[in-house]
C-alpha cells in the first residue's frame, strides 16, 4: 500500500501529513498533477526474472498505458541484495545517482513490480514522499523537481516508461533538500 509523507522544503522541515489512506494520497498528488494508479500484482515472479520475462508478465497493462500516453520505450530496472563481494558497492552507486534533486524532460513513470523505493516530489514549498510498493504505477509529470531513495539496501523491480529511447537522463538542480528531508530509511522504518 502506498504510504505518503508531505513535509515543508524548509531549512528544519516540518511534517504536514503521513497517510496510506488511499483517498487521501490520491487527492495529495492530484493536486500536484502526479498520477498514482494501481495494477494487480503478478505472483510466481524471482527476483531474478529478467526483462522479457516480467515485461511479458505485464503485457497487457504495459501495451495499454503505452497506447495511452505514447510510450517509445518500455525497460527494467531492478536491484536486488545478492552475496557478490561488489554488492554494497553497487548498491551504493546506485542509490547515489538518483539521491540529488533533478528535473526530466519527459514524465518519470514507474510501476513496481516488487519491493519499493520513495519519489520525493518537491513542488509548490513541500516535499511530497511517496513510498512506492508492488502493484503501486506512479506518473511524474515532466520538469518535476524530484529525487529518489531505493535505501541503504536496494530491494526493487520497476518497469520503467519513456518517450524516446534515451532513457533516464536527469538535469540536477544543485539544491541540497534531499539532505534535509528524512530518507528512505528513516521513513520505512518509522512507518506505523
Amino acid at each position: 500500500m502506498t504510504y505518503l509523507t508531505v513535509y515543508t522544503d524548509a531549512d528544519a522541515p516540518e511534517t504536514l501529513l503521513r497517510t496510506e489512506d488511499p483517498a487521501e494520497v490520491a487527492a495529495a498528488l492530484k493536486e500536484i498533477d502526479v498520477r498514482l494508479r494501481h495494477w494487480p500484482v503478478v505472483d510466481g515472479l524471482a527476483d531474478d526474472a529478467g526483462q522479457d520475462e516480467i515485461l511479458e508478465a505485464y503485457r497487457d497493462q504495459v501495451a495499454k498505458v503505452v497506447a495511452e500516453e505514447g510510450y517509445t520505450f518500455v525497460d527494467v530496472a531492478q536491484l536486488h541484495p545478492d552475496d557478490t563481494p561488489d554488492w554494497a558497492e553497487r548498491a551504493a552507486a546506485a542509490r547515489a545517482k538518483f539521491l540529488n534533486e533533478h528535473t526530466h524532460d519527459d514524465d518519470e513513470v514507474r510501476f513496481f513490480v516488487s519491493g519499493s523505493g520513495i519519489f520525493y516530489l518537491h513542488v509548490g514549498g513541500k516535499v511530497h514522499a511517496v513510498l512506492c510498493e508492488p502493484g503501486d504505477l506512479l506518473s511524474v509529470p515532466a520538469k518535476t523537481t524530484h529525487w529518489f531513495d531505493m535505501g541503504t539496501t536496494p530491494d526493487f523491480t520497476a518497469i520503467r516508461f519513456f518517450h524516446d529511447d534515451d532513457g533516464w537522463v536527469g538535469d540536477f538542480t544543485g539544491d541540497s533538500i534531499a539532505s534535509r528531508i528524512p530518507d528512505y530509511d528513516t521513513i520505512a522504518a518509522g512507518r506505523s
